[in-house]
């Protein structure tokens, strides 16, 4: 019979890359891949964040009432009065009746909107199912922003999850020093709402005498400088464009080697900036990032290519964070911080000494039973366990997991269960031996009558991780993880693996018929 078969070739496959693909997690290197530790492991950050709703509404609706002004600009409909009534209502007036069918049309086609019209007079809210959806959505949309902006600003393994119906978790190992908490903090934070805005050019002169109130009646809104709070624009209430329609942004320094953003619009977004600024020439348009005006250039010209620019006194920090804010979408709704809780490394490393002791402790116990009761067949035993440890950090390595403390528990749980498949063959090998069975029959029937027992229990197993993932939180989902790793790591080291260890040296225990020294029986 040949020492080599497939199996052992998978095998010996399967131990390499658990040893080339461990070893940068292991010693820490530089370079390679390797697994990042939990929050409560190497200390850092722990946030709990709340979502202002409402002001998803106020967007969402603020955002129809730009579609509804570029259609009517786009098809030439006439309509006057087009504004923004108590933060949940679009009110407009159409000057033709022959145009009202274009309208209504146009209405229809927009989801969850409440149209109510007296004559040419419309009224437009979101129905009630709209605002639940509407709010339910903004809270999923900013633990996927948070989590982009995170990724992209380099912390290694944010956790972001979603906790109730309006709160967001978060939490950042690896934040020590208060300077790395602010950026993080206000990376979270920042809402970086970029609009695009008309200048009301012709009562701009009477910004600084007018009130909000008197603005708000022909439509405009004041806004101050980001530079210089005293100074101020008032512009037109309904953007031209949003940040919805950026699909990338990166720093740049102007001719004065100062920090500025460049940002680019996608399509729908590239055409709508052309048509306004070739309507527009001679007039200015206010780029306004959260409420503050950075900018606003006279148009010379209409603009195509959907292309702009940001700038207003950036540091390059500053920059950096505000490209990765747009980069990864505007926050639909405000954040309020509602707990911090600083996590100290003190107490992840008592928990990896303690989960270390634990982990090696139940190691060594299992491989020197495995040993004493089992004699050779536990050290192909063992060899199988090494090897499945190996193959869990790489993966887990590979694919960028977090190790937790729950997730360290899972590792020595799986200590247990890898040597649980050889125990049950070892025992079927035994029970046929003793029966009188030749040793490769014994070998091969031990193998095919415990593979039943196996399967279920693994498979069992591997479900419920598999539920734990899906609905646990972060903790959870770290024991879930290493759990689900090292079910499937056993089964080929325990199954396949160890298998083609004794098909190799069949002829060699065929030979010297010694089952003491192979198997533990006397």
């Amino acid at each position: 019979m040949k020492i080599f078969n497939y199996r052992l070739i998978i095998f010996f496959l399967s131990i390499i890359f658990g040893v080339v693909f461990s070893v940068p997690s292991f010693l820490q290197t530089e370079s390679g891949k390797k697994i990042s530790l939990g929050l409560d492991l190497q200390g850092g950050l722990h946030m709990l964040l709340g979502v202002n709703t409402d002001e998803a509404v106020t967007s969402k609706i603020k955002s129809i009432a730009t579609a509804i002004k570029y259609f009517s600009n786009d098809e030439d409909i006439l309509i006057d009065g087009l504004s923004i009534k108590d933060n949940d209502r679009i009110v407009f007036t159409v000057l033709d009746s022959d145009e009202l069918p274009k309208v209504d049309k146009m209405l229809e086609e927009i989801n969850g909107l409440n149209v109510s019209k007296t004559e040419l007079e419309y009224s437009i809210t979101l129905t009630q199912d709209e605002e639940v959806r509407t709010k339910d959505q903004a809270v999923a949309q900013a633990v996927e922003t948070i989590r982009n902006r995170l990724d992209q600003f380099g912390l290694a393994e944010p956790n972001v999850v979603r906790q109730g119906e309006t709160d967001i978790v978060v939490q950042l190992p690896g934040i020590k020093t208060a300077e790395d908490e602010k950026a993080a903090r206000e990376l979270i934070s920042k809402p970086a709402n970029l609009e695009l805005m008309a200048v009301d050019e012709e009562r701009i002169d009477q910004v600084y005498s007018m009130t909000r109130a008197q603005a708000a009646q022909y439509g405009d809104v004041i806004l101050e400088a980001t530079d210089n709070p005293n100074v101020k624009y008032l512009v037109k209430e309904i953007p031209i464009l949003n940040g919805s329609q950026v699909v990338d942004a990166q720093v740049a320094f102007d001719q004065s080697n100062q920090p500025i953003i460049n940002f680019t619009l996608n399509s729908a977004g590239a055409r709508i900036f052309g048509d306004f600024t070739g309507k527009n020439v001679g007039k200015r348009l206010a780029v306004v990032l959260d409420g503050k005006v950075y900018s606003a250039p006279n148009i010379r010209e209409r603009i195509g290519g959907g292309s702009g620019q940001i700038s207003g006194g950036f540091t390059v920090v500053e920059a950096g964070n505000v490209a990765i804010a747009l980069r990864s979408g505007a926050l639909p709704a405000s954040v309020n911080l509602l707990e911090k809780r600083s996590v100290g490394p003190s107490l992840g490393a008592d928990s990896i000494k303690a989960s270390t002791i634990a982990l090696v402790a139940g190691f060594l116990m299992v491989f020197i039973f495995m040993i004493i009761y089992y004699r050779r067949a536990g050290i192909i035993a063992n060899i199988a366990l090494v090897t499945n440890i190996f193959i869990i950090i790489s993966v887990m390595a590979m694919f960028g997991a977090t190790l937790t403390l729950p997730g360290m528990a899972g590792i020595v749980l799986t200590v247990g269960m890898a040597v649980d498949a050889n125990v049950i063959i070892g025992e079927r090998i035994r029970e046929l031996l003793r029966q009188g069975v030749s040793i490769p029959k014994a070998i091969e029937d031990g193998y095919s009558n415990a593979m039943r027992a196996i399967l279920d229990a693994n498979i069992t197993t591997l479900l419920v991780a598999v539920i734990l993932y899906a609905y646990g939180t972060g903790p959870i989902k770290g024991f879930a993880v290493t759990i689900s790793i090292g079910i499937l790591a056993s089964m080929l080291t325990a199954i396949l693996g160890t298998h083609g260890i004794y098909e190799a040296l069949l002829p060699k225990i065929a030979k010297d018929k010694n089952l003491n020294k192979w198997f533990g029986i006397k």
